[in-house]
């Protein structure tokens, strides 16, 4: 019976991108249990092929790292020495070393390990593999797969998530998610609000969503023509109204990826500040929405430009239009 613990230490949308890897995994073990962050545990137990998740934080990857703690990381090692496993898959982003964690799994007693490193991985790592930075997420997490003697039996690489059922408002409408886990991924919320007014006054069907702690920012969005769903929803119910909709207008976030999970058009308010060719939505119709400037790639998670102008630049009417190439023309729409 073969044991694959696999780890993808950051993010909700990291997570999603991780699930073809996650599922090639699944189709060459008897036992796969993910390993992730605190804040990417509620997606990781949507991904098929996984059996458990096992919750640990990542210092060396987190943006706003705890101290460490030598009792914290015994006991992170006793915990996955308790798994038994047979392989550890390290998925990790270019800029992030698997190193730390490799470490940790070969404390633990994991007799095989591989993972994607730039850096010289001494006895860490049993597979050292390496790809081209310049490949999407879900290429890069395969590739490793690949590497580790994993493949996609049928080479279906799009997302799925397991979904919750029943939930959607009807279809149809438009999905307005503001939100972002990153500041600098996000256009401004009045902008927002003009959109959420424009597409009532065309005759679309509106549905605001976002996280627990986004309240107060779906409640302004929505206003009084759209429904509100900002923290009424799990992720997989998420998954249910993104299910529903013509199109999501989204920023470079988690619900990005679980849009395109369930299928949904996505007019992408890509904030350049890491690359399309990498985070892009993955196997679905979408339009890609930005604007050129010259700190394009600077990784920063506040934008320190006066206005933020690669994302707050950009006009309603624009959005509306991309809104009007994924769904059909308004006329369509206000005739539904």
């Amino acid at each position: 019976m073969t044991h694959v613990l696999v780890a993808r230490q950051d993010s909700v949308g990291d997570v999603l991108l991780a699930g073809p890897a996650v599922r090639a995994i699944a189709a060459g073990a008897d036992r796969v249990t993910l390993l992730c962050s605190p804040r990417a545990s509620e997606a990781a137990a949507l991904l098929p092929g996984v059996d458990d998740v096992v919750v640990q934080p990542a210092e060396w990857i987190d943006a706003t790292p705890e101290r460490v703690e030598r009792a914290e990381i015994d006991r992170r090692v006793d915990e996955l020495a308790a798994l038994r496993v047979d392989v550890a898959v390290i998925l990790t982003s270019f800029h992030q070393s698997p190193l730390p964690l490799a470490l940790l799994a070969r404390m633990a007693g994991v007799p095989r390990i591989g993972a994607i490193s730039v850096d010289y991985p001494g006895s860490l790592l049993d597979v050292r593999h390496t790809v081209d930075d310049d490949v999407h997420e879900v290429q890069r997490g395969l590739s490793l797969a690949r590497a580790m003697g994993f493949r996609l039996p049928d080479d279906d690489d799009r997302l799925r998530v397991r979904r919750a059922g029943g939930f959607p408002p009807g279809t149809g409408y438009v999905v307005v998610h503001p939100g972002a886990s990153v500041p600098a991924r996000a256009w401004a919320p009045e902008c927002h609000e003009a959109l959420v007014r424009a597409l009532s006054e065309r005759g679309r069907r509106v549905v605001v969503t976002g996280g627990p702690g986004e309240h107060d920012l779906t409640r302004r969005v929505a206003g009084r023509v759209a429904l509100d769903l900002g923290g009424r929803t799990s992720l997989a119910e998420l998954a249910d109204v993104m299910a529903g909709a013509g199109c999501v207008v989204v920023g470079n976030t988690g619900p990005a990826h679980v849009a395109a999970a369930v299928g949904a058009p996505i007019v992408s308010l890509f904030a350049p500040t890491v690359p399309a060719l990498r985070w892009r939505p993955w196997r679905v119709r979408h339009e890609l929405l930005y604007v050129e400037v010259p700190c394009a790639g600077c990784r920063a998670r506040t934008c320190p430009v006066p206005g933020h102008p690669c994302l707050d630049d950009l006009e309603v009417d624009e959005v509306l239009a991309a809104i009007d190439r994924l769904c059909g023309p308004r006329e369509e729409a206000a005739a539904a």
